[in-house]
């Protein structure tokens, strides 16, 4: 398994690449049998995140995560591509207001790998099964957060 952190330049002081990598595979081990499986993670600005979510969702507006499906063999490491996740620094930090950024950081890596493993949270049915699937994994890791979707 393998997973590539890219942290912006402003923030690399704040979040230890290293832990952002155990959370992702910790998520992984437990919902994806498939462990040649690579995913990649960015923590990156409001503009960024801005900027990404008007060019593929057409939302005009930062968010807190995105995820984007990959679906297919990396030539280069052989390895299946589950996918990317896009977190906002600033917006997790402006959320964490009460509790620990490490905290809001958590529920964000979680709630991102589930959406790459085909979680949704649109209507009924799919969306508690997302909100299990999130809060048993938020329990497992000792993440104090309720999920929120």
């Amino acid at each position: 398994m393998n997973v590539q952190v890219t942290i912006d330049t402003e923030f690399e002081a704040m979040v230890s690449t290293e832990w952002l990598e155990t959370l992702v595979k910790h998520v992984l081990e437990d919902h994806f049998e498939d462990q040649n499986t690579q995913v990649s993670i960015a923590l990156e600005d409001d503009v960024a995140v801005h900027e990404l979510n008007l060019q593929y969702r057409e939302v005009d507006s930062t968010t807190d995560v995105l995820s984007f499906e990959g679906g297919y063999q990396d030539p280069e490491t052989g390895l299946f591509h589950l996918g990317d996740i896009i977190i906002s620094l600033p917006r997790a930090q402006a959320q964490a207001a009460g509790h620990a950024l490490s905290d809001e950081l958590t529920l964000l890596v979680v709630h991102g790998v589930l959406h790459l493993l085909g979680h949704d949270h649109g209507d009924g049915p799919e969306k508690e099964r997302m909100q299990a699937a999130q809060d048993a994994v938020l329990q497992q890791l000792g993440c104090p957060l309720q999920p929120r979707l």
